[in-house]
């Protein structure tokens, strides 16, 4: 059933963006939701269509916003096996692996996360989001790795959104560069925007996009006459923008061994390990796994804290490099 939001603003209120108005009056409903609602020409204000989430308001104006019912997904099951790491009533934590996108788009659209979870359990996901996105409260890339939290209901789905807008959620990452990050441990704070060259990727901005930050330190750099030098790094999110720990690294000068879209160009080196040098070149996937996960609850708001192994792909490569002469290992 359709429901509204009527307020009339209050002097305190003056000036704010409608959307943020909104959200401050409805902590349960997501920013990013009543962003997607305007745009699709659910706000009033003063009786007039508004459909921009950044309009200023005015004391006295007054606020509704349409929520409609949520649209039933029409999508086809995919019999794919999920790594479930947890379940309960009201979330699934899942470990995807590399090579399978979260929900269908452009050139895919039933062999996603999304239909995997409709083929096993269609009427346990939230609706609330996009039609093809049920129960997708966050994404990570096609070729990532890791940990995903999945809301089977919408209450859960507006309060994870919630605490991922509020940057209270805890994200860790591994992964693999080229070089040595100076200095070895830090935090790259910029702003993130489409590319102005190539709209499929990202790029840091100085003055336009969105805020990104990113929290890194080095867990251990490979260094020796054997391999080209590779630092594993561990990367803690405070927020998590598009491609956002792939454009950091890449702005560093440092990109992600087998990101085929933000990357580097490094000599060849003649007595590089070969079966070092054959892992690297066969591996169809950036180096780059989301480790930990943890959040609230949002019904018994125990603080839960996932993590998972890397994958063996990527562990065989560290195994190598380990394996090698003149490990420098940084605290």
């Amino acid at each position: 059933m359709e429901k509204n939001i009527n307020f009339i603003v209050k002097e305190d209120e003056k000036n704010l963006r409608v959307d943020v108005l909104i959200n401050k009056r409805q902590e349960l409903i997501s920013r990013t939701r009543i962003k997607n609602l305007i745009l699709k020409e659910k706000l009033t204000l003063n009786n007039e269509i508004i459909k921009s989430p950044s309009k200023k308001v005015s004391i006295g104006d007054t606020i509704n916003l349409k929520i409609p019912e949520p649209e039933i997904a029409s999508l086809k099951p995919y019999e794919f096996k999920l790594e479930i790491i947890y379940e309960d009533n009201d979330l699934l934590v899942i470990n995807k692996p590399a090579g399978i996108i979260m929900h269908p788009g452009a050139g895919n659209y039933d062999k996603t996360i999304v239909n995997a979870l409709m083929h096993y359990d269609k009427d346990s996901l939230s609706n609330i989001g996009d039609e093809l996105r049920p129960g997708i409260v966050h994404r990570i890339d096609k070729n990532t790795s890791g940990l995903v939290v999945i809301a089977k209901n919408n209450e859960t789905h507006e309060n994870l959104s919630k605490q991922f807008s509020d940057h209270t959620i805890i994200r860790e990452y591994q992964l693999l560069i080229w070089g040595k990050l100076r200095p070895s441990s830090g935090r790259i704070e910029t702003f993130i925007t489409r590319s102005s060259k190539n709209r499929q990727l990202m790029e840091v901005s100085s003055s336009k996009g969105k805020k990104a930050i990113t929290n890194y330190k080095t867990l251990e750099i490979f260094e020796n006459q054997k391999t080209p030098t590779l630092s594993l790094v561990e990367c803690k999110l405070e927020t998590g923008r598009t491609h956002q720990i792939r454009v950091h690294m890449n702005f560093k000068g440092n990109s992600l061994v087998g990101d085929d879209k933000y990357k580097k160009k490094y000599k060849k080196l003649k007595n590089i390990d070969f079966d070092i040098q054959n892992s690297i070149t066969k591996l169809n996937r950036q180096f780059l796994h989301a480790k930990t996960l943890g959040f609230i609850h949002p019904r018994t708001k125990k603080e839960m804290i996932f993590s998972s192994l890397l994958p063996q792909d990527l562990n065989n490569i560290l195994k190598m490099l380990r394996n090698t002469e003149e490990l420098i290992i940084e605290n």
